[in-house]
């Protein structure tokens, strides 16, 4: 859990926070000496009238940093021979912004403007944090103990509170991508968090499902009665505990594709319980040993938090985590080829009754 806070301005001005789990730590006395540049200004959102959704421009990301050698790790803590984007030696939990952010709320006077008249451009405003889960660069979340896990999760929750209440947001989306098969660039363990200006694709679309369901059912929550149905049915559970079901969906899009959500419905991180929050390290941290134990070597994955948005719609959302790989065998990655890329029209290679068995039964 998190015994002190301690936010920081590194040499460009952007935020750093410390998230430390004892009290000692004197966190102002390690001053970033490096000489940055300005941060890039905000993308630019363009909109896409034939599909209603606004895609962001960021140039800027073209620079970001590469997969560097493990002694020049941005994410790693501060040495006499390098400074990094964390000026201690040493942390626990650690978030800062983006130094090549998609979102930000830094506004130039000339970025409203228009391409035609139905393609208006406006700033890409929000915020973009990346999130380190330990100063070991050679761990990963799966090695993560209980305790710190609890740490991250009330991480998640104060970044979400504070990012949700920043003007222009409409939605806070915490999420980790492991692996270079997935487009991973930094090895060390972290994740991010993305302010979004805009309810994204996916999320709309859940929205207007969750509303019809209301609509037609006099009221119910569409995510708690399908998770009535799939603890009703077993066949895709894949474990369980007082406070959180993980199972495989029945529509699963992903070769091996797992929702964690808890059992209590709940909006958002910040609205769950310390039981919940202490309960959910264990069964995480069991279904990332699962996805390791498929094919005998680290999966590549990403973790993707769907909580609430901020404004209207809000009480439709039911927190849950998505985690999901594109390995569909241990030699063999599931593209996103023609139908799902031009059409957005999946089509899985494994059985989802059959992933939720193989994920039951590997430990």
């Amino acid at each position: 859990m998190i015994e002190k806070r301690t936010a920081v301005r590194l040499s460009d001005g952007r935020e750093l926070i410390y998230f430390d789990e004892s009290p000692a730590q004197d966190r102002d006395k390690w001053p970033d000496t490096r000489e940055l540049p300005p941060p890039p200004p905000t993308s630019q959102l363009r909109y896409d009238p034939l599909v209603d959704e606004w895609v962001a421009v960021a140039a800027h990301r073209q620079t970001r940093t590469f997969l560097p050698p493990s002694d020049k790790c941005p994410l790693c803590p501060s040495t006499p021979e390098f400074a990094s984007e964390i000026p201690a030696p040493s942390y626990d939990v650690v978030t800062f912004e983006n130094q090549f952010p998609s979102f930000s709320d830094r506004v130039k006077a000339d970025d409203i403007t228009s391409l035609t008249d139905l393609v208006p451009v406006v700033p890409g405003v929000g915020r973009c944090e990346v999130v380190c889960f330990t100063s070991d660069h050679n761990s990963f979340f799966g090695a993560l103990t209980p305790e710190r896990v609890r740490t991250v999760v009330d991480v998640w929750a104060d970044r979400t509170t504070e990012m949700s209440a920043l003007p222009g947001v409409e939605q806070v989306f915490p999420f980790e991508n492991r692996g270079v098969e997935i487009g991973v660039t930094l090895n060390h363990p972290h994740g991010q968090i993305y302010a979004y200006p805009f309810v994204t694709p996916r999320t709309k679309s859940m929205l207007a499902a969750a509303r019809a369901h209301a609509e037609k059912t006099g009221g119910n929550n569409l995510y708690a009665d399908v998770l009535a149905a799939e603890i009703a049915a077993g066949t895709r559970i894949v474990s369980r505990n007082e406070h959180w079901t993980a199972y495989v969906p029945a529509a699963a899009r992903w070769p091996y594709e797992v929702q964690l959500a808890p059992n209590r419905h709940v909006l958002d991180i910040p609205q769950l319980s310390d039981a919940e929050r202490d309960a959910f390290g264990p069964i995480y941290l069991d279904l990332l040993k699962r996805f390791d134990a498929l094919f005998d070597k680290p999966m590549p994955y990403i973790a993707a938090w769907h909580q609430a948005v901020v404004g209207e719609g809000r009480e439709l959302g039911y927190l849950h985590l998505q985690l999901f790989s594109i390995r569909r065998a241990a030699d063999k990655l599931k593209y996103l080829a023609g139908s799902e890329s031009a059409m957005g029209a999946f089509i899985n290679d494994i059985v989802p009754e059959k992933a939720a068995q193989t994920l039951r039964e590997i430990l």
